[in-house]
């Protein structure tokens, strides 16, 4: 029972959920109130079934907020390159990155579903080069276009062994919003919070020919955990 409560406070819900789950629970308690007193005395069932369906919506809601405590256990990260999200792999190949490199760079993608956390970790340890920002379309963000037409922040890192690695996070048909806490010239290291995408949406991670992928395809991955590369 004390490790159990000892996991469960790792768990926080994360700041850039605050308004959101606020604003929400506003909402819902002044439509709950209006649908109680308009329709409860003509049939109470409408108004017991609304008030049902409205908690289970926000339930959803903080659950998609989840902030995680999470440090790699692991005292050696030279080369290593970890999950920076939740979800699961849905691409691992390699492809021409136009953005930065101009070049053919391995591809590992990881799609998080409405109910994944949220929230992205630094990759790897390094020192940011590049972080820009792109408007763009909001396609449904397993769809291999996303990457190149959805709205989206791209990260450059030059890890500790001298490689760089573009990390994209990409908005999905449900995301609105993208922060990318990283700046240029930021020293950053794996445990550290890359960022949050709200809801729906994708990361993908572009690195060098040659690096050693310890995923599979369709593989569940754990943010900030679960080892995704090792650079060559």
């Amino acid at each position: 029972m004390g490790k159990r409560l000892r996991k469960l406070k790792k768990i926080r819900l994360h700041r850039e959920g605050t308004t959101t789950l606020v604003l929400g629970f506003i909402v819902f308690a002044v439509l709950n109130a209006l649908v109680y007193y308009v329709v409860s005395p003509f049939c109470p069932a409408v108004s017991y079934a609304f008030a049902a369906i409205t908690v289970v919506v926000y339930l959803v809601v903080v659950n998609f907020f989840r902030c995680p405590i999470r440090r790699y256990e692991h005292p050696d990260t030279d080369g290593l390159i970890i999950a920076p999200a939740d979800g699961k792999v849905v691409v691992i190949e390699e492809v021409e990155e136009n953005e930065y490199f101009h070049d053919r760079r391995l591809m590992v993608s990881i799609f998080m579903s409405l109910f994944n956390v949220h929230a992205n970790w630094v990759p790897c340890d390094g020192k940011v080069k590049m972080v820009r920002h792109h408007d763009g379309r909001y396609k449904a963000a397993w769809l291999p276009k996303s990457s190149t037409e959805n709205e989206r922040s791209t990260v450059v890192i030059t890890s500790s062994t001298g490689h760089e690695i573009l990390v994209r996070q990409v908005a999905g048909a449900m995301a609105r919003r993208i922060v990318t806490y990283l700046k240029e010239g930021d020293d950053c290291v794996i445990d550290e919070h890359m960022g949050f995408i709200k809801f729906g949406s994708r990361v993908d991670i572009f690195l060098p020919i040659g690096t050693k992928v310890q995923v599979r395809l369709g593989q569940r991955t754990t943010g900030n955990e679960t080892e995704i590369a090792r650079l060559p």
